[in-house]
């Protein structure tokens, strides 16, 4: 009888070319998403030592990072950027790589047009030289982030030495309340084992909870994985999966996908198998997140107050510190904190499902007059869904402008850029110091929690408006 495994452990090792015995594994990989910002210098490698790319057809290019999002039909301003942006289509070319780059019709975030296009697929591994390619573990995958000298070695070699990580089961049980989205199931979780709590392992989501969730949600909550330390976030595929995969551009069709289904209904932990850490919460705990702090873990409820440093983790000093650098106090609400921009977008939070839920709070409202707000799809895909669905109207008629794609406001590498000293609603993933901009105070947050700032000027529970 054959040992119950885990599903990290069937994808995993369905992948090991040659296990090393207390080394890294020689690990296949299926799919390699390269970007403008870490593959110029890996091209460089290849470059200098005479070394093709070995599968140009699993690898896939797309611009996100340093892609302005107003006018891409200009020049890209800033010489960096433009450089970058330049050397990946010239790369993509010379090695007869799929690149859609800026003014593509599938242009966007490379965690975004990944799934929407079919390229992300039950039991597969997936790198990107990107930390958040934890999303695509929504699939059944294995995904992570790599560093430039990996994607050199994917570049050439399709395989990466990789040592396996401990495996933590999170079960969340139960039925999100009124108002909680999943970005405030992962954004509480955090809060729960704090932002380094999975520093270690590859996390398996089970329970109600993730079962329930549609994929965009899923993708919010493993893209998120890395947030608590984790090297990646994983979830059994199922019906849910398969719907939204089924007749996607680049997914299998036909008898392809006919044979391939039967395999990837067999992608499930095994009844018996065991995890090194196996955690469980309630659903009906969770309410609507905002984060107070300088990392994902300092988050609480939206009708909570800051807690004293006694109580948290991650020491009295360094959260003592976090607080000064946010402006905050212990004690203090949440609520009724003014707030000066909202960003809603990022590879977390700029799928279709954030625009309707967002669109949901400012119908029939309008935008206060003290906020900017940035919003930005994920996609040209998405992006089409605003209009096709009269999202736009909504929000055009609210007060709000909608941008163009890419990453803009999540991580500052462009002309989007929260200035020093302003609060920003963030639906992204990151809250470190100047993460949106030198000094600029980020509170992490769902669409929800996003809209309801959006158009009352303050922190506030969206609850409220629905």
């Amino acid at each position: 009888m054959s040992t119950p495994k885990t599903l990290f452990d069937k994808v995993w090792d369905a992948h090991v070319v040659r296990h090393v015995d207390d080394g890294p594994d020689v690990f296949f990989i299926d799919r390699h998403f390269i970007h403008e910002v870490t593959s110029p210098v890996a091209f460089l490698g290849l470059e200098s030592r005479h070394v093709p790319v070995m599968f140009s057809q699993r690898t896939f290019a797309t611009a996100d990072h340093n892609t302005p999002t107003l006018n891409q039909h200009l020049p890209v301003a800033d010489p960096l950027s433009a450089n970058q942006l330049a050397a990946l289509e010239r790369n993509a070319t010379k090695y007869g790589i799929s690149h859609w780059g800026l003014g593509h019709i599938k242009n966007g975030i490379v965690h975004v047009v990944g799934p929407e296009n079919g390229i992300t697929l039950p039991g597969m591994t997936i790198v990107c030289g990107d930390s958040h390619t934890s999303t695509h573990g929504a699939f059944g995958a294995i995904a992570f982030g790599i560093g430039t000298s990996e994607v050199e070695m994917v570049l050439a070699t399709q395989c990466i030495m990789q040592p396996k990580p401990k495996k933590m089961r999170i079960t969340v049980n139960g039925t999100l309340g009124k108002g909680v989205l999943p970005k405030d199931a992962i954004l509480y979780i955090i809060s729960q084992i704090s932002a380094s709590g999975a520093t270690g392992y590859f996390v398996e989501y089970a329970g109600d909870v993730f079962e329930n969730m549609s994929m965009e949600g899923r993708m919010t909550v493993c893209n998120m994985s890395i947030e608590m330390g984790a090297r990646g976030g994983i979830i059994a595929p199922d019906a849910t999966t398969l719907n939204y995969l089924k007749g996607r551009e680049l997914a299998p069709q036909g008898e392809q996908w006919d044979k391939l289904v039967p395999y990837w209904q067999t992608l499930k932990t095994d009844e018996g198998a065991t995890f090194d850490v196996d955690l469980t919460f309630d659903a009906a705990a969770i309410e609507p997140q905002i984060t107070y702090g300088t990392n994902p873990g300092l988050g609480t409820g939206v009708t909570r107050q800051i807690p004293v440093a006694e109580t948290v983790k991650d020491g009295a000093a360094s959260y003592k510190k976090s607080l000064q650098y946010m402006g905050f106090s212990e004690n203090e609400s949440m609520l009724g904190k003014p707030v000066d921009f909202v960003f809603l977008g990022s590879c977390t939070n700029g799928r279709i499902e954030d625009f309707r839920a967002f669109a949901s709070i400012v119908k029939g409202r309008q935008k206060a007059d003290n906020v900017t707000a940035w919003l930005v799809p994920g996609s040209h895909i998405v992006e089409s869904q605003i209009k096709e669905e009269g999202i736009l109207d909504i929000l055009t008629t609210a007060g709000f402008e909608l941008r163009q794609p890419g990453c803009s406001a999540c991580l500052a590498m462009n002309e989007d850029k929260i200035p020093a000293g302003k609060y920003a609603v963030s639906t992204s993933n990151r809250n470190f110091e100047g993460r949106q901009g030198p000094g600029a105070r980020t509170l992490l947050a769902s669409p929800l929690v996003a809209a309801a700032a959006a158009v009352t000027g303050v922190v506030t529970d969206p609850r409220q408006f629905i």
